[in-house]
């Protein structure tokens, strides 16, 4: 079975309450649970049945230990994790929102362990020794320019391994702090381009591909994200010949609980796009009316992609790569935390369900 190796920094994720806001709840009961987008991926693969190995630093304490074996019992490789005699485990704070009140996330991430690493620090041979695939996002060389360096010296050494790169955007404003009178988008857009000679899958919109790729997209304001994607598509390929799919999920907030949720692919070598739910031949997002959790639906989405991707049946057909992508992050709305905990067989039964939860008995 074929390795997906992730790598990025895992934190403590605190949350309050049910719907409880930080002022109402602290001080109080608030559950932690450990997560980051990166390590997300790779429970989500190693839950779908695939094979993960997670690629971090921690520092060398009791908290670190509990966080690696919970990555054990998920079913992570995290054999190639670093413990550091320095820095700190990140924190972030959660309140999750209700109808008309978003949900509010708060960093606590400068001076972790992982931020402080350098790229010479891991090993890379051994990171990447039967992998297939590397999954890194756009938050990593947000954290520090240590970690961005470090990010892309594992880009770097993965493609000269041979393995396929998948890249996830996933800006985060609250973040890119490390080079003060830098515009964020300006530092991002600058990381992230050096980054892109190193990218096979690409996750990215088109607010993306403008502000953070530096691409101007030839299609009328207007255009839904469905029919820019092909616009988004080629103009990539002419500035970022290595990149093959194009993912893009399109969600649409009606409420914090009440969002409607599909996505598109394209091919870019065979100039095809799949959009998914697509029901008689008409795209049809899932109608997700009770939100548990959103975060992490992204990360659920990039896992249900690459483990198609590499699923000896899933991959032999396109448009069953997105469908399933698209289920699998359909159905983490409704699990609390960061990690989608379904199964292959919880995915393909929604994918032939007509998009509706039904008991199973």
């Amino acid at each position: 079975m074929s390795v997906i190796v992730t790598f990025g920094e895992i934190m403590a994720r605190i949350t309050t309450e049910g719907y409880y806001t930080f002022r109402q709840s602290l001080p109080g009961r608030v559950t932690l649970c450990f997560a980051g987008a990166e390590a997300n991926v790779a429970a989500s693969v190693s839950l779908l049945g695939g094979s993960s190995r997670y690629v971090t630093a921690l520092p060398d304490n009791d908290i670190s230990e509990a966080c690696l074996g919970n990555l054990r019992n998920l079913g992570i490789d995290e054999s190639c994790v670093i413990r550091k005699d320095k820095g700190r485990l990140g924190i972030y704070f959660v309140q999750t929102g209700a109808d008309q009140r978003p949900s509010k996330v708060i960093y606590d991430r400068d001076g972790s362990s992982f931020s402080m690493t350098e790229g010479s620090e891991y090993d890379w041979d051994r990171v990447f020794q039967g992998a297939t695939v590397l999954h890194v996002s756009g938050i990593t060389p947000a954290v520090s320019r240590t970690a961005a360096e470090a990010q892309l010296m594992c880009m770097r050494k993965a493609k000269e391994r041979g393995l396929m790169v998948s890249f996830d955007c996933n800006f985060r404003s609250k973040l890119w702090n490390w080079e003060p009178g830098t515009p964020k988008e300006e530092l991002a857009g600058r990381v992230i381009r050096e980054m892109m000679k190193y990218v096979d899958i690409l996750f990215a919109a088109r607010l993306d591909a403008e502000t953070l790729l530096g691409l101007d997209i030839d299609c009328p304001e207007s255009c839904s994200r469905i029919d820019a994607q092909p616009y988004i598509a080629e103009a990539i390929s002419r500035k970022y010949p290595s990149v093959k799919l194009l993912l893009t999920t399109m969600r649409e907030s009606i409420s914090a609980t009440y969002n409607k949720w599909g996505a598109a692919m394209y091919d870019i070598e065979d100039g095809m796009q799949y959009v998914s739910p697509c029901l008689g031949g008409k795209y049809e997002p899932y109608e997700i009316t009770s939100i548990v959790d959103r975060i992490g639906a992204g990360d659920s989405f990039a896992a249900g992609i690459l483990f198609a991707l590499t699923d000896r049946e899933l991959s032999k057909d396109k448009q069953s790569v997105i469908d399933f992508a698209t289920a699998s992050s359909c159905l983490c709305h409704s699990i609390e935390q960061d990690v989608n905990y379904v199964s292959r067989a919880d995915v393909i039964a929604l994918m032939h369900s007509g998009g509706h939860g039904t008991v199973t008995r």
